[in-house]
């Protein structure tokens, strides 16, 4: 079992922490998820969510570079953290305590500079982390159907929700259960078989429109 420790930042690894600043971006540590005030779209880190196989890894990586911001994979942020691999995390310790560390991970996150951070397909399925998005960050959701998220993730390995088990059954139940919460991102952009450069387009579209003024008796974008 992991020990977490919000004063010390000790976890997995003793040398960094689940929490430790040693791992990439700063930023103090806000104990209330929903109480830190919004500050509009300007200066917010942009949060990519959705399905493993989505592709937020790679869109975020270009989506950064248009955007000129730096670009994090909170799940490369996990590994470091933690000083193994997440499929090791699973394996050792379990998905309870994985998403636990996902939670601090991704709040560290949040309350560092803005950047792109391309989530894990589960961290917007946490309530806290929902809320803690909503009020320091844009949502986007890479929304793909099943036939694209099945080649994608037939790929590669290391999906430990995937492992020894049937890849379109087990995604199919993913998206019965996940996309409707998906669904409340700001931000819902297709990714299909369409390049990257689209999907990145069509989200610097989406991400310009965001904070336009609404017309005579509309409502903005935020």
């Amino acid at each position: 079992m992991l020990d977490f420790n919000y004063g010390e930042y000790s976890a997995i690894n003793p040398r960094q922490g689940w929490l430790s600043t040693t791992s990439g971006t700063t930023g103090p540590i806000v104990s209330d998820p929903v109480t830190a005030p919004a500050t509009g779209g300007a200066g917010m880190s942009i949060i990519l969510v959705g399905l493993m196989g989505a592709g937020k890894t790679k869109v975020g990586r270009l989506l950064a570079q248009r955007l000129e911001m730096p670009f994090t994979d909170a799940d490369d942020e996990i590994v470091k953290a933690a000083g193994c691999s997440i499929e090791e995390i699973f394996e050792r310790f379990g998905e309870t305590a994985f998403r636990d560390g996902e939670r601090r991970v991704v709040a560290r996150l949040l309350d560092g500079e803005p950047m792109v951070v391309a989530t894990g397909g589960g961290a917007f399925i946490d309530i806290g982390t929902r809320a803690r998005i909503k009020d320091r960050g844009i949502s986007v959701w890479l929304r793909a159907e099943l036939d694209v998220l099945v080649q994608r993730t037939s790929r590669r390995g290391g999906r430990p929700l995937l492992k020894n088990r049937d890849i379109k059954a087990t995604l199919e139940k993913l998206m019965a259960e996940r996309y409707p919460i998906y669904a409340e991102a700001d931000i819902v952009v297709d990714s299909g078989w369409h390049s990257v450069d689209i999907t990145v387009q069509r989200i610097h579209d989406a991400l310009a429109a965001f904070d336009e003024p609404a017309p005579a008796g509309g409502e903005s974008g935020r």
